[in-house]
């Protein structure tokens, strides 16, 4: 009978175990893993098989093969490990976010939905103004309202009832606020803005949560406030 080779030479697992760490350097999935070992099984039951009764394999090679085979299968066993964490972790984080679906919270950005017949806002003056004009536009850039703003420097809030300056009532949809202010000067106050909506759902699909506030998804991390 002959020895099995390979050509690694007298090591005939060096070349798979070298390709398995190298695969988990890059995030190797399980099934990848599994299929290494499978065939590392293979591979050293087969050299036991055809060995040379006179001539058998080197005790050193063998347990070096076998220390190489234990690697393989820690290595399955720690992406079993991580997946089971991932699943544990976004099991987690949906639950999280479950819990803000029916509340009403404050986030950063300027776009608001039409809710139940109204959109808010909240916005920051961040010094005094003389003249501050709150401009509501719709999803095409459209102007649909305007008014005046609480000139006053610090944090106001602003609820519009979801009609345009002629007094009709405009359709459901998204509409963003714009915050002009200017100071005795003439000169322009830095101002923010953040969108004010109930939550009425969560989305963690994409490995992130995201809070649907009307059709609007919000990161769950730019929330601010629930009110």
């Amino acid at each position: 009978m002959t020895t099995a080779t390979s050509p690694t030479g007298s090591n005939p697992f060096a070349a798979l175990t070298a390709g398995t760490a190298s695969s988990s350097n890059n995030s190797t999935s399980s099934s990848q893993v599994t299929t290494a070992y499978n065939t590392f099984i293979t591979l050293l039951t087969t050299q036991l098989q055809h060995q040379d009764p006179l001539n058998p394999t080197n005790t050193d090679t063998f347990t070096q093969e076998l220390i190489q085979l234990s690697g393989v299968e820690q290595q399955l066993t720690t992406n079993q490990t991580l997946s089971s964490m991932n699943t544990d972790l976004s099991t987690i984080t949906q639950a999280n976010g479950l819990g803000y679906v029916g509340k009403t919270v404050t986030a950063s950005g300027s776009t608001s939905p039409l809710q139940n017949g109204s959109a808010q806002w909240d916005y920051t003056l961040n010094s005094p103004a003389k003249d501050v004009t709150l401009t509501v536009k719709d999803s095409s850039g459209n102007t649909v309202y305007s008014t005046s703003g609480n000139p006053a420097s610090g944090q106001h809030s602003f609820s519009w009832n979801g009609t345009n300056s002629d007094g009709t009532t405009v359709s459901s949809g998204d509409y963003t606020l714009g915050v002009s202010a200017t100071d005795t000067s003439g000169n322009p106050v830095s101002t923010t803005t953040s969108m004010v909506g109930k939550v009425t759902g969560v989305d963690t699909s994409g490995g992130a949560t995201q809070l649907a506030v009307g059709d609007i998804q919000v990161p769950i991390g730019n929330v601010t406030a629930i009110n």
